[in-house]
């Protein structure tokens, strides 16, 4: 279990965590929403042409509000958990292991030093079945390092402050 010292080092990089989401090496991220893709991508070398794909929400269901239920597939996912990483810190994000059990993925990017954000990932169906989950289900772990020392440049891209 994480010290009280690492708890307080925690919530000073994530905003609005609830005790259950602390996890020996890390911390549990959980189901904000989640969206069904809707057009291509471009992605180039210095994203001067770049084109992130439209997407459009999935609404929860209509008894109770609570559960969205996908068919195999991509998904984009957007996390409840707003983050704010450290100019001395990196953070990673793995699937939950029983998401993995399910046949369901969570494919995460690097969090950069300097990045802060209500992060989004992707989610991937591969269950013939599908899932149904619940809305702020724990889907992910995020796992961070401290860095040898602390990075000369910080994050500045276009998602700094994403999903505020």
């Amino acid at each position: 279990m994480l010290l009280a010292k690492q708890h307080l080092q925690a919530a000073n990089l994530i905003e609005g965590l609830h005790i259950s989401q602390f996890q020996p090496c890390g911390i549990d991220i959980t189901l904000k929403e989640a969206y069904r893709f809707k057009s291509p991508g471009v992605i180039d070398f210095d994203n001067k042409e770049r084109k992130i794909s439209d997407v459009e929400p999935i609404p929860f269901d209509s008894q109770g509000g609570d559960r969205v239920t996908l068919a195999p597939g991509a998904y984009k996912v957007i996390f409840n958990e707003y983050v704010k990483i450290p100019k001395d810190a990196a953070g990673f994000c793995f699937p939950r292991s029983s998401l993995l059990r399910c046949g369901v993925s969570l494919e995460c990017a690097v969090w950069d030093p300097g990045y802060e954000g209500r992060s989004e990932a992707l989610l991937v169906v591969r269950n013939e079945h599908g899932i149904t989950l619940k809305k702020n289900a724990k889907i992910g772990q995020m796992v961070f390092i401290r860095l040898s020392e602390a990075a000369s440049a910080l994050y500045e891209g276009k998602y700094k402050g994403e999903n505020k």
